[in-house]
């Protein structure tokens, strides 16, 4: 089902998490380089790695793809799963690290693009925060067929991503919004579990704005 809500999430401390494509200007990197000892999305997990981590067993396995600064990667790893994360920032992937460590739980951080994630076997969940949106539209195809084929039967996929219904450019990020519908078309023949618009807060850049973004959780079949 899908539904419009606003004001569900807040960039102030709960699921918005960027990622480096090459291609794309994109000011996310020079941030984290720039503040090695302030995690500008905080430690606190966001409030869809909470809701999502629910719907998991334990010993899940969990690839998180843009993941930043850890904070998602590390609560997943806390709450019992076998976790993956990826970003293409060094020194995000270095504050993951520091995180995990400082967390005492086991993270495989890998740092490359997502489309060149080695990464081998059937993943429980695949996971985006806010990462998808900064690759480019034709080479969206190409990622989510290899991530359909690295879940596992009765998997999840999770993403939030920007959507082209309210356009802010911050800090003079490039971002190939996506378009209302186009999210789920990559999934013809899954479950969609939840599908929702929704509007969000955030002040990043230091002017108050707003986002929006599109929230999918689809499950691949058993069968």
């Amino acid at each position: 089902m899908r539904s419009a809500v606003r004001g569900s999430l807040s960039f102030g401390g709960s699921s918005y998490r960027p990622f480096l494509a090459p291609s794309m200007q994109n000011p996310w990197a020079r941030e984290y380089a720039r503040t090695p000892e302030r995690y500008i999305w905080g430690k606190t997990p966001s409030g869809f790695a909470r809701e999502i981590a629910d719907r998991l067993s334990p010993g899940s396995r969990v690839l998180d793809l843009g993941c930043g600064e850890g904070r998602d990667s590390v609560y997943f790893a806390a709450r019992g799963f076998e976790v993956t994360g990826l970003d293409v920032s060094p020194e995000a992937v270095a504050k993951g690290r520091r995180l995990a460590e400082e967390r005492e739980v086991r993270v495989q951080w890998l740092c490359r693009s997502m489309l060149d994630a080695p990464v081998a076997g059937r993943f429980d969940l695949v996971y985006s925060c806010g990462s998808i949106h900064h690759l480019r539209r034709r080479d969206r195809s190409r990622l989510f067929r290899r991530l359909r084929l690295l879940s596992a039967p009765g998997g999840l996929h999770a993403h939030v991503v920007f959507t082209d219904r309210m356009i802010y450019r911050e800090k003079g990020e490039e971002i190939d919004y996506f378009a209302r519908g186009e999210l789920p078309d990559f999934f013809g023949g899954w479950n969609i579990l939840t599908d929702e618009d929704i509007q969000i807060s955030c002040a990043q850049d230091g002017v108050r704005h707003a986002h929006s973004v599109e929230r999918l959780v689809a499950e691949r079949p058993a069968h």
